[in-house]
């Protein structure tokens, strides 16, 4: 079942963010055969105490297993020294549950 990764990031420094880890995390989502479905600033939270004005990303992957290579593995651990100092990020994964009805 397809599984996606939700990014909350509250982004210090937007260009840094984008040139730097932005890139370098497009290409390895994409090597790992994930695929953006979603990204855009300014949230709104509605509810809770993180995310306020926050960028949000979705990405979807063939399931939990290809999402987790991907967050495991060594090229993505470099990558995420990239946006260490230029963003906070709260990071979830969840697999999709077929629903009755």
């Amino acid at each position: 079942m397809p599984a996606y990764m939700i990014v909350t990031a509250r982004i210090g420094d937007r260009d840094a963010f984008i040139e730097g880890y932005g890139a370098a995390a497009t290409k390895l989502v994409e090597r790992f055969g994930g695929k953006y479905v979603m990204r855009g600033p300014g949230a709104e939270l509605l509810e809770g105490d993180f995310g306020d004005g926050a960028s949000i990303v979705i990405s979807e992957w063939p399931d939990k297993a290809a999402a987790r290579a991907f967050w495991d593995s060594p090229d993505y651990a470099e990558a995420k020294k990239l946006r260490e100092g230029v963003a906070e990020c709260q990071v979830l994964l969840i697999e999709t549950a077929k629903i009755n009805g």
